[in-house]
């Protein structure tokens, strides 16, 4: 999982602020509960002393006491109904108090007396016994005709209480349950709202140079993310213009350059073979030429990689074995490099089956061994290989040349770049020969490799994907 995807963060943010809300739904019922449960004991005991207070006004003067407290027993019932009945006459004469509750949750006698003036209306407050046992109190003074009276009713705090502390464990189980479900349920959902951007980036990570009609998908949802994928298709749009125009223009003009070039080098030649001009001009003359056939190069390379951008390389693709590809064409060359005392090794060459186009991929093979040859000192030596892999096939061609320093590595399959400028224009190389290999690899799918360092030589690896029949004489292979 990263930590610093989107799709992580804003499943992180969702987590908080849904940790958040769950946080304060969970204060709100608690308060909310606490509340209800006040307001509706408060209610019950008002209910309860407007009983008591007409049992109160109902007693005649003169009456015992214990007529209240008798009507209190049969109307009221405080003890079956858990509720505390304290009736008290002025000055201060202890009328009734009703004995302990069923549910044995406080002790009646343990309750304090009302402090300070009785009431005028009726109030209710909170008080605790001397064990700790809380309970809510309702006090009203009453005049009746057999005097002034304060009636109390009180109820144990404890059941509401036991209620609350249930509650508040359940929310703290269920609390991190709750978040935790929350952030992965958001993190899924997040993930899925992305694949539409996930599929944009895999649609343009595969986008090549020669498909410039390739667009992203645009996904209908009215949003941002369809206005984005638009506004590319209409700047690829603009970018495919572009580049075709660099390209004609590209393939015009090398292909102009080509019939000039021709002639210009036909006229020196016969000059050259003119006996009548002296040796000095006939060696301005061969100089010229030579940079004429440098430029004539040069061109030549042009042109083919502008046929490559346009997607030559893959109207004709065939079956082959790679293998006696780089075989005939070593022995095409062989002249060339006994001629420079460098010796080609093809012993270690086995049947490679690719699929691609066999003209250009002869050109890569043409132009990594010309760079050996070129390269490599007299007595060195070039070596060609195959080998077969589960995922690719791969061709390598080893030199004991003088090889490349590190720094060069990333930028020798750039156009036009040389490693060695004042070494490579004595060789007549115009910097495009890598160019044109990378250009025709990446029509094929090829991967190219390169090992190299000073005095040590070089290895370019080109890896193939497999083709049907290689795949098929694999499987067969590993038969029974």
């Amino acid at each position: 999982m990263n930590h610093r995807s989107l799709a992580f963060r804003l499943g992180v943010w969702y987590a908080l602020l849904l940790s958040a809300s769950f946080t304060l739904v969970g204060v709100g019922l608690f308060y909310g509960l606490e509340h209800y449960l006040r307001a509706a004991l408060g209610d019950s005991l008002r209910r309860r002393s407007t009983q008591i207070e007409e049992i109160a006004r109902s007693v005649p003067t003169g009456t015992a006491v214990a007529a209240i407290g008798d009507a209190i027993e049969i109307r009221v019932a405080p003890e079956f109904n858990n509720r505390l009945v304290r009736v008290t006459r002025a000055p201060g004469e202890l009328v009734y108090r009703s004995g302990v509750p069923a549910d044995r949750s406080f002790d009646p006698a343990a309750v304090p007396p009302f402090s300070g003036p009785w009431p005028t209306n009726s109030v209710t407050h909170r008080t605790e016994t001397a064990q700790h046992q809380a309970l809510m109190m309702s006090a009203t003074t009453v005049e009746a005709p057999s005097g002034r009276y304060l009636i109390e009713l009180g109820a144990s705090l404890a059941p509401g209480d036991s209620l609350q502390t249930h509650l508040l464990l359940l929310l703290a189980m269920l609390l991190p349950v709750l978040v935790a479900l929350a952030a992965a349920g958001g993190y899924l959902l997040v993930g899925r709202a992305l694949r539409p951007v996930d599929r944009i980036a895999q649609s343009a990570e595969q986008m090549l140079l020669q498909d410039l009609d390739a667009r992203l998908p645009v996904v209908p949802t009215g949003d941002a993310l369809e206005r984005l994928s638009i506004s590319v298709n209409h700047m690829l749009g603009r970018l495919r213009d572009s580049i075709q125009t660099s390209r004609r223009f590209l393939a015009d003009a090398s292909h102009e350059l080509r019939t000039p070039l021709t002639v210009i080098k036909g006229e020196l030649q016969e000059l050259v073979h003119n006996d009548a001009i002296g040796r000095e001009l006939r060696d301005r003359i061969g100089s010229v030429l030579e940079e004429v056939g440098r430029l004539e190069h040069l061109v030549s390379g042009l042109l083919v990689l502008s046929r490559l951008d346009v997607g030559e390389a893959q109207r004709v693709w065939v079956e082959f074995d790679l293998a006696e590809l780089a075989a005939g064409t070593a022995d095409q060359m062989r002249l060339m490099a006994e001629d420079r005392g460098i010796q080609i090794h093809t012993s270690n060459l086995a049947r490679t089956v690719v699929r691609g186009d066999r003209a250009r991929l002869k050109q890569v093979i043409v132009n990594l061994l010309d760079n050996a040859i070129r390269f490599t000192p007299r007595g060195g030596s070039v070596t060609f290989s195959t080998s077969a892999g589960e995922k690719h096939q791969a061709l390598e061609i080893r030199d004991t040349g003088i090889g490349m320093p590190p720094t060069a590595l990333s930028h020798i399959f750039d156009r036009f770049y040389r490693v060695d400028e004042a070494r490579s224009r004595e060789d007549g190389g115009a910097g495009l020969g890598l160019s044109i290999v990378r250009s025709i690899c990446a029509v094929h799918g090829v991967d190219i490799e390169v090992d190299s360092s000073p005095g040590q030589g070089s290895c370019f690896r080109l890896k193939f994907p497999h083709s049907r029949s290689s795949l098929s004489a694999s499987s067969a292979g590993t038969g029974p």
